[in-house]
């Protein structure tokens, strides 16, 4: 029996490593033994009887694979891989299996690690705890995705430093470089406004507050040149161009939605086709196209404007504060957000770079006729029966014409396709309005016009 002692629970490269020297000497999966001790990997001398040519090729998928199925919690990630690994020398073709349990457990592993990297990058929570720009967050993910977001978090917040401390490991940016500590103690977690007290003693436990060093800490290699480079990097660079798979599946002329049987005949195959969509420009500056979200035989939908900065990191339409107000209003209006398809006119983020922000611009009407190709197949697919335009600009898509919004509230618009149509307010107007008595009239409004759509819908 063979025992392999990795330096952490994310120690990719030192499983690597064994996995090779153990494979090389023939040890079979069941005679290793996976533990986590901090002491490092295995040495061929260590594994017993290694061939001198220990090179030998794995289809490049299963690196992909296995890399973010190692960030999992489970226990039984790193056997499963080398299991998996042993059986490819036999089995060529594994990885073409999906039916296969090592290989379908592997995959569900791999999606839930990617699950839980967007999550983490989507709703970690930031709050200034000091002069000058500080700022520090608590975040649980499902599974150990820190270090793997690490550098989305350092080109968000480009010159000012933040610690981001987790179960696992915490991250400190202090404006050049990133360093990563030791897990905080989940048992004393901070709750709300005890967070800055919380990160101060976390902060002060790893640093030296002479040298300001941090004990034995590693650097993420990414050169980072400035923070304005970075910054507009982030937003200008354009997105990379889709998958084979993602084309495939969104059908042969996905790229410019030029469908030779007509379009996509389901939401998967819009989702595939949105991101993949080319038909204008602003996917160059996107993170990534945004589909609509629910069921198929939803009997409302509600069309919003386009993503903002929180639902184009995230991929999900509505999951910033905007989606907050809609909830909030939804529920007030007995209409569950569950038994709704939202979506968006445009499914790109069109925005302007102010400072280190990224502001939201308003799409034009070439950019909405081009993307309304993709909300009329949502609309094909859902056939809801009452279509809530949340705007202007998404009355523009959803019915084809301007509908002045303070003239049509309240009432029912029958549409070419038999559903019905109401117009209210975008729940971000709600948000602009400086006076609290003009928004708490205005929400109510909102939620009167979300009401009169559910009845509509019976």
């Amino acid at each position: 029996m063979r025992v392999v002692r990795l330096a952490s629970e994310t120690d990719f490269a030192g499983w690597r490593a064994a996995a090779r020297t153990l494979r090389a000497a023939g040890v079979a999966p069941e005679g290793a033994i996976w533990t986590v001790d901090g002491s490092g990997g295995l040495s061929a001398s260590q594994a017993g009887g290694g061939r001198d040519d220990v090179s030998f090729t794995v289809p490049r998928g299963f690196l992909q694979l296995a890399a973010p199925a190692a960030l999992h919690r489970s226990p039984e990630r790193f056997a499963l891989l080398y299991r998996i690994l042993w059986r490819l020398g036999r089995e060529p073709d594994l990885l073409r299996l999906s039916a296969d349990p090592d290989v379908a457990k592997a995959r569900a592993f791999a999606q839930a690690v990617d699950r839980a990297a967007h999550k983490m990058k989507a709703f970690v929570d930031f709050h200034r705890v000091e002069e000058p720009e500080t700022f520090a967050a608590w975040y649980e993910p499902a599974h150990r995705v820190a270090e793997r977001t690490a550098p989305f978090f350092v080109r968000r917040f480009a010159g000012k430093r933040f610690s981001l401390l987790t179960p696992d490991v915490c991250l400190h940016w202090d404006g050049e470089a990133l360093a990563v500590t030791p897990g905080a103690d989940p048992a004393d977690a901070p709750a709300g406004d005890s967070l800055e007290d919380y990160w101060r003693a976390h902060y002060a436990s790893v640093f030296d507050p002479v040298r300001r060093n941090l004990p034995a800490p590693r650097l993420i290699p990414e050169p980072v040149e400035s923070a304005e480079s970075r910054t507009a990097a982030m937003v200008s660079h354009p997105a990379p161009e889709p998958s084979r798979r993602a084309v495939r599946a969104a059908l042969r002329h996905s790229r410019d939605a030029s469908y030779e049987d007509g379009g996509p005949t389901s939401l998967e195959e819009v989702a595939a086709g949105v991101d993949a969509c080319r038909r204008c420009d602003l996917w160059r500056n996107a993170t990534q196209g945004v589909p609509g979200e629910g069921q198929a035989g939803a009997r409302l939908m509600l069309v919003g404007e386009q993503p903002g900065d929180r639902e184009d990191l995230a991929g999900r339409p509505f999951v910033g504060p905007a989606g907050q107000v809609l909830d909030k209003a939804l529920a007030a209006a007995g209409a569950p957000r569950g038994e709704t398809y939202v979506t968006n006119a445009v499914k790109h983020f069109k925005h302007e770079l102010r400072g280190k922000r990224r502001l939201h611009k308003t799409p034009d009407a070439g950019e909405v006729a081009a993307c309304r190709w993709w909300l009329d197949h949502e609309r094909a697919i859902v056939r809801p029966r009452v279509i809530v335009a949340l705007g202007a600009t998404a009355a523009q898509a959803a019915f084809g014409r301007p509908v002045p919004i303070g003239k049509s509230r309240g009432q029912a618009l029958q549409l070419s396709d038999q559903a019905q149509g109401v117009v209210t307010y975008h729940p971000s107007y709600l948000l602009r309005l400086p006076d609290a008595d003009a928004k708490a009239k205005a929400f109510e409004l909102f939620v009167q016009d979300l009401k009169f759509a559910w009845s509509l819908v019976g």
